[in-house]
């Protein structure tokens, strides 16, 4: 039989994960696979598990928890021949709607017993892989600070958002693309780098993004007046930034990001400190995932 292992975040994420070793248990004891569960102790520790399964020729591994948690199992699988596949229990969860992928856990399990695997495109920024988005500005700035939050959800990171658009002032990036094919200055409200077409909770930043093209897209928000807010967030969540005049994007291969400050980045969602250069690069069809039949 063919062996899956479904690793559990405990603690991870905002939805309950007490019924789903029974419901993974019930999808698969009646399939053609042999389950295996098993936790994570500690932060690595999940990437540390699915490179272990990969090397042990599991079918596919399952990531129950947030997106950190499947940013972590998917970097212990990139290059290898085991899938990745996801139970989403986040706040986000950008790779598993991307992927169209059920927020239902009874519902997306079935979707993964009964899914087909297809090969999509990893990245790396300064060597750390990510597969949805990463990026740098108001989006950043708002993520180290959600993290850091005692609460979580949509009310959280509304609130969020409004604290940090008062004090935040845009800065001007330099950028390289393709290895020095152009380069151009751009001051950037929000300067993203997208493989998949949102940042999670349907919030479009590169509606036209194709995780198996080779490609990834350069998303840039420019400032805009205060009262223009409304709309550009409106946008983004509708998927018609392509339409705002604050808004620009482009398909490329890899950027190299000069900067006049260190200080925040996001990737996949989570918060990191980095210094004034940032490299991103992309590795075509890098990991094998499950979507739905």
């Amino acid at each position: 039989m063919k062996k899956v292992l479904a690793i559990i975040n405990p603690i991870s994420g905002t939805g309950s994960k007490k019924n789903i070793p029974d419901l993974l248990g019930q999808a698969y004891n009646a399939s053609e696979y042999e389950l295996f569960l098993t936790y994570t102790k500690a932060a690595g520790h999940a990437e540390e598990l699915a490179r272990r399964a990969a090397s042990e020729g599991y079918d596919h591994v399952i990531a129950v928890g947030g997106d950190g948690t499947v940013n972590e199992v998917a970097r212990g699988l990139v290059g290898s021949q085991t899938a990745l596949g996801i139970v989403p229990k986040g706040s986000g969860n950008g790779l598993a709607r991307t992927l169209g992928l059920s927020m239902k856990s009874d519902q997306v399990i079935q979707q993964l017993v009964s899914g087909r695997r297809i090969a999509i495109d990893s990245c790396e920024l300064n060597g750390r892989p990510f597969f949805c988005t990463c990026g740098m500005g108001f989006d950043a700035a708002v993520s180290r600070s959600f993290a850091e939050a005692s609460t979580r959800g949509p009310v959280t990171y509304l609130r969020t958002m409004i604290e940090e658009y008062r004090s935040f002032k845009p800065e001007t990036y330099r950028l390289d693309i393709n290895d020095g094919e152009r380069t151009l200055e751009t001051e950037a409200f929000v300067l993203v780098v997208a493989n998949a077409t949102q940042y999670g909770n349907n919030a479009y930043i590169a509606p036209e993004a194709d995780l198996s093209d080779g490609l990834l897209d350069l998303a840039i928000i420019r400032p805009f007046p205060i009262l223009e807010a409304a709309v550009v967030l409106g946008d983004l969540m509708l998927g018609k930034l392509a339409d705002n005049k604050h808004y620009e994007t482009e398909r490329i291969k890899s950027l190299r990001i000069e900067r006049p400050t260190a200080g925040a980045v996001h990737i996949d969602g989570e918060p990191l400190e980095l210094g004034t250069t940032i490299d991103i690069k992309l590795r075509p069809h890098s990991l094998h995932v499950i979507i739905p039949q």
